[in-house]
């Protein structure tokens, strides 16, 4: 992996900001190991991954799938689905572990995106649709009324379509939350990301392990109906005792569904990877995590929070070992 400079754009919105979210920093000279061979995939890419890839460009769309590089992005895009990132490329904040660009928006929204991203899911004849977007701690509300507009667009030209938001923490604000988790969703979303003690050192110091908790929880105190999911990643030099610890407090918060994946180090300037954590370490994960009480838990090395998320209440972990 080659080092690579501090690198400052303007997007295609005429927002300045830091590429892939790191500047050169004490990690930079830090090597990364080599991938296991569990970890190599193979790219498949056919007919309707183009097309999946043409809706994206001709409506101007974002994809958490291209802006944090997703592993996954040629079985999602092939197999019809996207997860879509709103309110921009640009994030507010600035995680170690991220390469979504960092920078300061300044109040802009694309007013159109809502109904696009309703269109090219009615399109792309989507069952399940998950959203995302990035941290827009330069909006009073963190961005929650256009999320929740997007979420209710969808449900209007799609009325069968399912709905899951991966969210922000929106800053911890209640009234944010409660816009959200009442706009007709199936699924809220918020991930924890790692372990307490890793908490400060792997996010942003505007996120909170305790804040992401108190999202959680009182997503499920507004609308006990709707299903809580979160998600940690692994292989950033947390203990088992920290893993069991942090699920036992997401148990405690109400959640639902968890998902577990690897870290996989985006460049040379985000924190560096400390483990490879094996295939079978993850079915224990999964384990543990069922005896503790979620409803589900998706857990293996390629796993990311929106990763085969329709199939999550088939409990199944996602049908990872079927690959058809």
């Amino acid at each position: 992996m080659e080092v690579i400079a501090t690198s400052k754009i303007i997007n295609r919105d005429g927002i300045k900001a830091i590429k892939n979210g790191q500047k050169f920093n004490k990690f930079s000279n830090i090597p990364s190991p080599k991938k296991p061979n569990w970890l190599k995939v193979r790219a498949e890419l056919n007919p309707i991954f183009h097309k999946v890839k043409e809706q994206v460009k001709s409506k101007q769309l974002n994809t958490v799938c291209e802006e944090a590089h997703c592993p996954n992005i040629s079985e999602c895009w092939s197999a019809g689905t996207a997860t879509f990132m709103l309110m921009g490329s640009v994030c507010t904040r600035a995680c170690k572990f991220c390469s979504v660009d960092t920078g300061n928006p300044n109040g802009w929204l694309d007013k159109d995106e809502p109904l696009n991203i309703a269109k090219a899911v009615l399109s792309m004849n989507l069952k399940y649709v998950v959203l995302t977007s990035v941290n827009r701690d330069d909006l009073l509300d963190g961005g929650a009324k256009h999320f929740a507009d997007t979420v209710q667009l969808i449900k209007e030209l799609n009325p069968k379509t399912a709905v899951e938001a991966l969210t922000p923490d929106f800053k911890g604000l209640f009234s944010s939350i409660d816009t959200l988790v009442n706009c007709g969703l199936e699924v809220f979303a918020q991930n924890i990301e790692t372990v307490k003690r890793l908490t400060h050192e792997v996010r942003d110091i505007r996120a909170g392990y305790d804040q992401t908790l108190n999202v959680l929880s009182e997503s499920k105190r507004i609308n006990p109906k709707v299903l809580t999911k979160t998600s940690i990643i692994l292989g950033l030099g947390e203990t088992n005792t920290e893993i069991e610890q942090t699920m036992d407090d997401l148990i405690e918060s109400k959640v639902d569904i968890l998902t577990i994946g690897q870290y996989l180090r985006p460049t040379i300037n985000h924190f560096p990877i400390k483990k490879w954590v094996t295939p079978n370490e993850f079915e224990k994960y999964r384990e543990i995590g069922l005896k503790k009480g979620f409803l589900e838990v998706v857990s293996g090395p390629m796993v990311r929070s929106s990763y085969r998320a329709e199939r999550a209440l088939q409990k199944n972990n996602a049908d990872l070992f079927n690959k058809a």
